[in-house]
């Protein structure tokens, strides 16, 4: 394709210093560069603890530990979402009690999920899709009122934010009890494969921390706090090497103008865009009044599936690659015959009719625009 869906940017700085974590002498992770990378969110986003993992997939893992996520347990999610999502709680026990999207936004509706809570419910999964927020004051109104926990999503929300009713903008991952983020090298903010645990409540701080290094206390004995380290807890190799950490800071010294420039781009294709939508009867996306726009993918939802098909097929043809996003969880091979739920039709009518357009830092839009 001349131009493809995404092309991963990189800033110029990722071998330089994946170089130095090398002369460093330590490339096994929670070095150097790790702890730059944590510095840097908690003090940019406020995010009471962060810890980066080896993917989005593993930051939800850990969250399932954390908040002990066991077999009969309940766990409410939109369908309409990467299976990633899902299959941290699957793994888990759990039963996942899937929720419809909003019809003005992918993203789940915040009023149907008191509807879905019961005794058995332990969590809500709020997916920020395409970086734009989920309402947070009604999710965490929701998570007090029946003592429930709120595990955050964030996987494309790297610095969006939610505007709460009391006007306070925060980012997106510092809401909930816990976060996970993706850089994977489709997002913003890439390091190839790559992710990050955002533990935003304090009780969880600590065992984090021996959840993400196998299950022993390893990082208080570095720290100097216990004299030996072993086995106290459950855990897993969670987190990267510095390798990984050291590009993922190239990338992160450069987010102010990374996301300038992919903003631009949502901007230039919204405007462009609106008189062509409006003839073919698309709807171009919607941000709420509580959500900010972090630019991470531009979307169209076509009045019919064969309508996107088409789109995609004449955009091929121009040797532009468009693709077509999820398809909802609870109709999917390894989840239909378990699921009893109902009818989830905003999240089928995504699955159906939603195209992502190419969106990348080095994009020429216009070339898009010309082509649609």
């Amino acid at each position: 394709m001349d131009i493809p869906f995404n092309k991963p940017y990189l800033t110029g700085k990722e071998l330089v210093y994946i170089e130095d974590a090398v002369k460093k002498g330590k490339i096994s992770g929670n070095g150097y560069y790790t702890h730059l990378c944590h510095d840097f969110f908690e003090r940019r986003y406020g995010f009471n603890k962060c810890l980066l993992t080896t993917s989005c997939t593993d930051a939800l893992e850990m969250a399932t530990l954390l908040i002990d996520i066991k077999e009969g347990d309940e766990v409410i999610m939109p369908s309409y979402t990467f299976v990633s999502t899902a299959n941290a709680f699957v793994l888990r026990g759990a039963t996942i009690i899937f929720a419809d999207s909003r019809t003005d936004h992918p993203g789940i509706d915040e009023d149907h999920i008191e509807a879905l809570i019961t005794k058995k419910t332990k969590a809500i999964v709020p997916v920020h899709y395409a970086g734009v927020a989920c309402d947070m004051d009604k999710i965490m109104a929701l998570a007090a009122k029946y003592n429930l926990y709120v595990i955050e999503d964030a996987a494309q929300a790297i610095d969006s934010f939610y505007i709460g009713k009391d006007g306070v903008k925060r980012a997106l991952g510092s809401i909930g009890h816990l976060a996970a983020f993706s850089f994977h090298e489709t997002k913003n903010i890439i390091s190839g494969e790559g992710g990050m645990l955002a533990i935003n409540d304090t009780r969880f701080s600590e065992r984090a921390e021996v959840i993400w290094e196998k299950g022993t206390n390893r990082s208080a004995f570095f720290r100097g706090e216990v004299d030996k380290y072993g086995w106290v807890d459950v855990g897993s190799s969670f987190l990267p090497s510095e390798i990984i950490a050291a590009f993922l800071w190239a990338q992160l010294e450069n987010i102010v103008d990374i996301q300038q420039v992919r903003k631009s781009h949502w901007e230039y294709y919204n405007n462009k865009l609106q008189n062509w939508a409006l003839e073919n009867e698309i709807q171009l996306p919607i941000l709420p009044s509580f959500a900010t726009n972090n630019g991470h993918m531009f979307y169209i939802v076509c009045k019919s599936i064969e309508q996107r098909q088409s789109i995609i097929e004449k955009l091929k043809s121009k040797k532009i690659l468009s693709v077509f996003h999820y398809i909802s969880l609870h109709g999917s091979p390894f989840y239909k015959n378990s699921y009893i739920g109902r009818d989830l039709s905003e999240s089928d009518r995504y699955s159906d009719r939603l195209l992502r357009l190419p969106m990348f830092y080095e994009l020429d839009v216009q070339e898009i625009i010309n082509a649609l």
